[in-house]
């Protein structure tokens, strides 16, 4: 089969061509023919950093967790999948996990779900890592209807997934961009758009909540901005992050009584622990596209799979709209 591989570590330019043995099929995978891939922020940390992070694969290496594509062998023990089905999930690209930048990936049957019939496969690819983590976030946080949601980072890959969810789930939805493009998208998606370059923290908290903080903040930015999540939550609010690597003071969240999350998604992958949680997400996912609740944002620019390096720098950038995606 047909894959890009990396023999080291570094910048976008290590991504080669290569001829691969097609995986066998095995108990409980089913193998899938890969018709998309999206790319994130996680796979150019691995592709960059390599041995630096836990869970960077052996090299050579195929990189790519997210897919869509098409069931073509069921393994032993699979009753709920049969070929021919369409599929999408978030299932390799890191440790012993072959990724989806090749013809054929070898899938958990855990790890994927039905893909949404309204949704093409370059669409579906755009979805799983983001929206399990969206999804996990919200939930994790006690989101229910009436909630007032704040989302940091509203137009990029996970923020412009988890408002759209809160939304659907019935939250007064509000997020942060910093541009007129990001601001209007934003708007476009059902939330209420806050400049964060304009208005202070405490300026949007008194004119949105009159002072009192929203119930949930969703923090898609991470890093520094986490002081400014925890500013802006309610008393006995929910912070989720996505990106807390970060040394930070907690005294205002201590005073506040707040309860931080901080979402790694990929841990099921890496431990091969409770990933039947990622189907049940992907089923509901499916559920709320088909609703018409969710629509992933793609990218202008289309990439096919021996542009892997474009499509890494693209994304890296950080000059493209919605979700950068990889078609094979």
């Amino acid at each position: 089969m047909k894959a890009m591989i990396i023999k080291s570590f570094g910048g976008s330019e290590v991504f080669e061509a290569a001829e691969l043995d097609k995986p066998e099929v095995k108990a409980g995978h089913v193998l899938v023919n890969i018709k998309a891939t999206s790319v994130n922020t996680v796979d150019t940390m691995i592709r960059l950093m390599g041995d630096d992070l836990p869970l960077a694969p052996q090299l050579p290496g195929v990189l790519g967790m997210d897919f869509a594509g098409i069931i073509t062998e069921v393994g032993e023990g699979v009753s709920e999948y049969n070929v021919g089905y369409e599929v999408y999930g978030c299932a390799g690209g890191l440790a012993d996990l072959q990724g989806a930048l090749a013809e054929y990936m070898l899938v958990d049957v855990r790890l994927l779900a039905r893909k949404p019939e309204n949704l093409s496969m370059r669409e579906a690819a755009a979805l799983p890592l983001v929206g399990i983590t969206a999804y996990e976030g919200l939930m994790r946080s006690n989101i229910t209807k009436g909630k007032n949601i704040l989302v940091h980072g509203g137009s990029g890959g996970v923020g412009h997934v988890a408002l759209q969810i809160a939304g659907y789930l019935g939250a007064n939805v509000y997020a942060t961009g910093g541009g007129d493009k990001q601001l209007v998208l934003i708007e476009q998606l059902g939330a209420k758009a806050i400049n964060y370059k304009t208005e202070s923290v405490a300026d949007y908290v008194n004119k949105h909540t009159d002072g009192a903080g929203f119930d949930i903040v969703f923090d898609s930015v991470g890093g520094a901005n986490m002081v400014n999540s925890f500013e802006a939550a309610a008393l006995n609010g929910h912070v989720a992050s996505t990106v807390a690597m970060v040394e930070l003071d907690l005294s205002i969240a201590h005073f506040k009584g707040l309860s931080l999350h901080v979402v790694f998604m990929l841990i099921p992958m890496l431990h091969n622990y409770k990933r039947e949680s990622h189907t049940h997400i992907l089923n509901k996912l499916t559920e709320i596209v088909e609703a018409g609740g969710l629509t992933p944002i793609l990218d202008e620019q289309r990439f096919t799979l021996e542009e892997v390096a474009q499509a890494h720098d693209r994304l890296s950038s950080g000059q493209g709209m919605g979700k950068v995606v990889v078609e094979l």
